[in-house]
């Protein structure tokens, strides 16, 4: 990533190296993710009507294993690469994934740093809000390039109308939905300010655009929850090592 984007991560995302906020994870998430366990049963049924048997999903952002968790106990034949940039995340993935460990590799790093492939499928949730326009465009062509022509890609991240009123009007929303999940009111409006200040959020339209032009084609949204929203996309063309 960029360095202006690097700087704008940290503010919000240094807390993934931090030991406390990362015990508190999984907790946390599902405060601010409305159906969060149902995103992920989407995804794996997504994934699943698309790929052929036996397939190897690559998973970027895969911190905290709760996708890979959902995907492993329900899909015993599936196998999985995870990549994330952070260690004491990919920690929590492992104690959690024990029991399926010989089908999930963990990779320290980014979607660059991921084997070449060929994968039958793809996922990434909760992740590209982290980067701008620039560097999201640069992350899914990574992922489309391991990805064998027409393999799915299921992605969800934040993504609302941006206008000076709806983008207020929706961070007000996620703030209150986080306080009615259980969330202690000031963590949520500390989350709300963060979100505001740090993370690179874009509509719906424009998300769907840096996917197109990334290489990827039918790409539908599935998954609509506040500030949040999700697509399945398909590799579009011959698969392009460059």
């Amino acid at each position: 990533m960029n360095e202006t984007t690097a700087q704008g991560d940290e503010r919000f995302t240094k807390g993934f190296s931090d030991p406390e906020f990362v015990a508190r994870y999984e907790e946390g998430v599902r405060q601010f993710v409305p159906a969060l366990d149902a995103l992920h049963r989407m995804a794996g049924l997504l994934l699943a009507e698309r790929m052929k048997e036996r397939p190897t999903v690559l998973v970027i952002g895969a911190g905290g294993g709760m996708e890979l968790k959902s995907f492993a106990d329900a899909y015993p034949d599936w196998r999985f690469v995870g990549v994330d940039p952070s260690a004491p995340m990919l920690e929590l993935a492992r104690r959690k994934l024990q029991d399926a460990a010989e089908r999930v590799t963990l990779l320290e790093g980014y979607a660059d740093d991921a084997p070449e492939g060929p994968f039958d499928g793809a996922v990434c949730l909760l992740t590209l809000h982290f980067m701008n326009a620039e560097d999201r465009l640069h992350a899914l062509k990574q992922i489309r390039r391991r990805l064998s022509p027409g393999a799915p890609l299921v992605t969800a991240h934040s993504s609302f109308p941006q206008g000076d009123r709806q983008r207020a009007r929706w961070l007000d929303r996620y703030e209150r939905f986080a306080v009615a999940s259980g969330a202690l009111p000031e963590l949520a409006e500390g989350a709300r300010k963060s979100v505001d200040a740090a993370l690179n959020i874009m509509t719906p339209e424009q998300d769907e655009a840096i996917m197109f032009h990334a290489g990827f084609g039918d790409i539908e949204t599935f998954y609509t929850a506040f500030t949040w929203r999700g697509w399945i996309a398909r590799a579009e063309g011959e698969r392009n090592p460059q």
